[in-house]
């Protein structure tokens, strides 16, 4: 079984408890990241009505809630992710949605048809994921903007950044094994990070694709970090 598919079916087993998990790994933090990557992209954007809204390796749907409490009129959302049974979830808490199965590899959308890309803790888990950065580039209008929320490696924490480290490695697997009854999910989660890009790697991949205005800020003793980018 290739490493995407091992993923999949990975998030198709933690499917009913992950957002459970999420709230109490993250103590509700998330949310306000979420809220402040909503708001930070509509200002770039400078509109908020009539928006088309991707929202990549969407999971149960956190992120697509968080869009349409920021967003006004006439918007359309759109879900796409490969786990199915993390689409039955987000199926049953939102409305005024479409739902797609698939790979960000492969977005199953026209070039330049979006107005907002997100992906918020997906990144990490698409395999080449040098190949999704370009299909979020080609789906989005000019103009558009890219909206990424992730879990990046730091290849040299400080002191206090090693503590958060620990967390995220020793105790939140534990915790996210005992409320998801799948150890080996939440073991990933740390092993996933280090594996990924640093702040500074991604950021210099999505102006290699293209993008413009490149910026990020980091959370949580930069254990997690926002990025939002432009097409020109």
């Amino acid at each position: 079984m290739d490493k995407q598919k091992q993923i999949v079916e990975m998030f198709d087993d933690i499917a009913s408890s992950y957002d459970l998990a999420n709230r109490v790994l993250s103590f509700g933090v998330d949310v306000k990241w979420r809220k402040e990557g909503c708001a930070k992209s509509l200002e770039r954007l400078g509109r908020s009505e009539g928006l088309r809204v991707a929202d990549i390796a969407c999971g149960t749907g956190d992120m697509i809630l968080h869009w349409q409490n920021a967003l006004g009129r006439g918007c359309e959302f759109v879900g796409i992710d490969p786990s199915e049974q993390m689409l039955e979830v987000a199926k049953k808490k939102l409305s005024n949605t479409t739902f797609i199965q698939a790979q960000a590899q492969e977005i199953p959308l026209k070039s330049e048809s979006v107005d907002i890309v997100s992906i918020a803790y997906g990144l990490r888990n698409v395999c080449g994921y040098q190949d999704a950065l370009k299909e979020f580039y080609r789906v989005l209008k000019k103009g558009g903007v890219l909206l990424i929320l992730e879990f990046t490696h730091n290849p040299s924490p400080s002191l206090f950044e090693k503590g958060a480290k620990f967390y995220t490695q020793k105790i939140l697997p534990l915790i996210g094994g005992l409320i998801s009854k799948n150890l080996k999910a939440y073991q990933y989660l740390p092993n996933s990070i280090e594996a990924f890009a640093s702040t500074q790697e991604l950021r210099e991949e999505l102006e290699k694709v293209g993008f413009v205005n490149v910026w990020s800020k980091s959370y949580s003793a930069k254990l997690s970090t926002l990025f939002l980018a432009t097409k020109e």
